[in-house]
């Protein structure tokens, strides 16, 4: 496929010139960024972590800021806000003028006077910046200047019972409610700039949906300027006027998004855009992959930063450092020597395998089933101290098998029950009732979401690795052998034996952590949310992994992902949960096609640069705590039959158009389900509008 066609899919339906966002005012811009270098002293070693940025940001422009973990997006971010770390002091040249004051050079009653008046921030991950020990509200009122006018705010940013939820602590709140908080608080002030480092990375897609939608809806009615960093293309295509692509502490390219999405410049621009997974990615080969690793920002190549990786290297590129060149169009730049012939090459990625090989497309006669799930239930009792304890019911009657070297996909919300589910099945938590019965071939192995939280800091990986095989006898040569055999098959060197975590980068930890699950082949591997934080680059690395694995090993696999083109692409099957009930289960092409349950639809709708433009599920899930009656998702359905759903909670229905899909809704047993368009507009119907 080729790039101007995937930035078609990126780009929101209805909107096929691109964002052009407000009229600007260029001779006042609201940040300007001047040449900019940020460097930190680590040991012997310096880390440059900013090299030579210029950009201006105009009044009311959305620009996203794209790039590789390491590639300096965050640390350009807390520039601009005056927030750069103290210890150790930066090395600093250059300047970020912010209402005429330099943010990191001005004295520090100035750099709070203007984060004070003109600035805002949300960051990734609300939780570490709210105080856990404070009501929101409370927190709100203090940028806010009042609790009624924060209950105000909440309200404006599309938290539900705005006064209710006020009096929550940040941990009774979900994610996206948290997130609305911070943004709350980050336009309390009237900020001229709001700068949101990576804020939806962690979200569901509906609930990033909701977010990125509130974006713009802020920046149309206060008019501030945002800069939102993110490594995810679609996000970027959805939400931004301009895109900044950054590799190495620079600025790669530069324009607005259709410019960018449609005539890509610069090689690293053309890679990122073909190894972003979508809902239209083959399925019948290995992902494309961008080679290589992103530069040590200890010691960076001469000259390109991309050099190393780009097919379209020359001597050229290693004694010279290109500068942003306009290649015709105003306000466009990329920093190439060959930016001509970037998109007319297909070697700026990895050459794309045509097939899997045989042996690993080649089905067993006999599958046995690996996992088999009878109605299976589980619930917490959450509450402590002067509170009265309540049930949370996170699994509510589960039944799933799973045939050896098939792999399901589990997709939907944030608190549905999906890693709840998992721990059930790895023997973690142990269910209240139902059956867990699990094939022959030993316990299942799980891989974390959080690579680095799962290991072991003062240990090796191969002494993580060790401790696996000591406990299946295997000692001396033969289990240096399986060490070193193990890190080749998932694409590390046999020196990473000698490593800790914290020496690796994301991507490599990420394939430590499959390593110690395979090393003793299980017949039932489970991940978590694999690559919800890594970068696109490292995303088909990992998914290609994991398909060949379990290929090669014959292992059954379910993969827990808020990725629905991830789950297409690395599953046989899906199944969509809401509330502790699986909704929808069926062939992955299937469910991404033609979704049976409302709910499968919302979330197809949802993903960034979805064809359909209506549907999309809001509000939040009910909580656990206290499941509707009836259908749990009929509270937010565009379809939902009032004398019916409220009260009528149905099974899995076999759907009459495809016996091996089926779904949890009263559509499946009246007839086809609706579509995402025609329920909106029955909905619509309903309440007397036009559609």
């Amino acid at each position: 496929m080729n790039t101007a066609a995937r930035a078609d899919e990126l780009r929101l339906a209805g909107d096929p010139a691109g964002r052009s966002g407000p009229a600007v005012e260029p001779a006042r811009p609201v940040v300007r960024v001047e040449d900019l270098h940020v460097s930190f002293a680590r040991g012997a070693s310096t880390v440059n972590a900013v090299r030579g940025v210029s950009l201006d940001i105009a009044r009311g422009e959305i620009v996203g800021l794209v790039g590789e973990s390491g590639s300096g997006k965050s640390v350009l971010g807390l520039s601009m806000l005056g927030l750069l770390p103290t210890s150790p002091a930066p090395r600093i040249s250059g300047s970020v003028f912010v209402d005429d004051v330099d943010m990191v050079r001005a004295p520090a009653a100035d750099r709070r006077r203007v984060r004070r008046l003109h600035l805002g921030s949300v960051f990734q991950d609300p939780m570490t910046s709210l105080n856990p020990t404070m009501r929101v509200g409370a927190q709100v009122a203090e940028a806010a200047g009042s609790l009624d006018e924060a209950v105000r705010l909440l309200d404006a940013v599309g938290v539900p019972e705005a006064r209710r939820r006020a009096k929550a602590y940040p941990h009774e709140l979900s994610g996206g409610l948290r997130q609305r908080v911070m943004i709350a608080m980050a336009v309390a002030g009237n900020p001229s700039l709001i700068v949101a480092d990576e804020p939806t990375t962690a979200l569901d897609v509906t609930v990033q949906a909701q977010i990125l939608e509130l974006v713009h809806s802020l920046r149309d009615e206060i008019g501030c300027s945002f800069v939102f960093v993110t490594h995810d293309l679609g996000v970027a295509a959805q939400v931004s006027d301009r895109i900044a692509v950054m590799y190495g502490g620079r600025i790669m390219e530069v324009g607005t998004a259709s410019q960018v999405l449609d005539d890509p410049r610069h090689p690293y621009t053309v890679a990122l855009l073909r190894t972003r997974l979508s809902m239209e990615t083959a399925t019948e080969h290995p992902l494309p992959t961008l080679a290589g690793e992103p530069p040590d920002p200890r010691a960076h190549p001469p000259g390109c930063p991309f050099g190393p990786r780009c097919a379209l290297h020359v001597d050229a590129c290693d004694g010279t450092v290109p500068l942003l060149a306009v290649p015709g169009a105003p306000g466009r730049s990329a920093a190439c020597l060959r930016q001509d012939e970037a998109q007319d090459r297909d070697d700026t990625i990895a050459p794309v395998v045509e097939t899997w090989p045989e042996a690993l497309v080649q089905q067993p006669q006999h599958r046995y089933p690996a996992v088999v799930l009878k109605d299976v239930r589980k619930s917490f009792q959450v509450g402590s101290g002067v509170r009265k304890k309540e049930t949370l019911y996170a699994l509510r009657g589960i039944d799933l098998e799973v045939a050896s070297g098939e792999a399901v996909a589990i997709v939907g919300e944030s608190g549905c029950g999906k890693s709840t589910l998992l721990r059930v099945v790895g023997g973690l938590t142990p269910q209240d009732s139902g059956i867990v019965e699990i094939g022959r071939g030993g316990r299942p192995q799980l891989v974390f979401q959080d690579a680095g939280a799962s290991m072991t800091p003062w240990l090796t990986v191969g002494e993580m690795l060790t401790d696996r095989l000591r406990s299946e006898g295997v000692a001396g040569a033969a289990r240096t052998q399986a060490i070193n055999d193990t890190l080749a098959m998932v694409g590390l060197p046999v020196e990473v034996a000698k490593a800790k975590a914290h020496q690796l980068s994301g991507g490599q930890r990420q394939r430590v952590a499959i390593a110690r699950a395979i090393i003793v082949p299980p017949r039932v591997l489970l991940c978590d949310e694999p690559t919800s934080a890594l970068d696109v680059s490292l995303v088909a690395t990992v998914l290609n992994l994991l398909g060949r694995l379990r290929r090669e090993l014959d292992m059954a696999m379910l993969f827990v992902t808020h990725d629905l083109s991830a789950a297409r692409l690395v599953a046989d099957r899906i199944a969509v949960m809401y509330l502790g009930r699986i909704v929808e289960l069926g062939p992955a092409d299937d469910i991404v096609s033609a979704p049976a349950h409302p709910y499968t639809a919302a979330l197809l709708a949802s993903v960034p640069g979805a064809t359909l433009s209506r549907g999309q599920v809001r509000g939040e899930p009910a909580s656990p705590l206290a499941p509707p009656s009836g259908c749990a998702f009929h509270p937010r359905c565009p379809a939902v039959v009032a004398d019916v759903c409220p009260v009528l909670d149905p099974a899995l229905m076999v759907r009459d158009s495809n016996p091996a899909q089926s779904a949890a809704c009263v559509h499946v047993t009246a007839g086809p389900p609706l579509s995402v368009a025609d329920a909106a507009a029955q909905s619509d119907a309903e309440e007397g509008t036009q559609p």
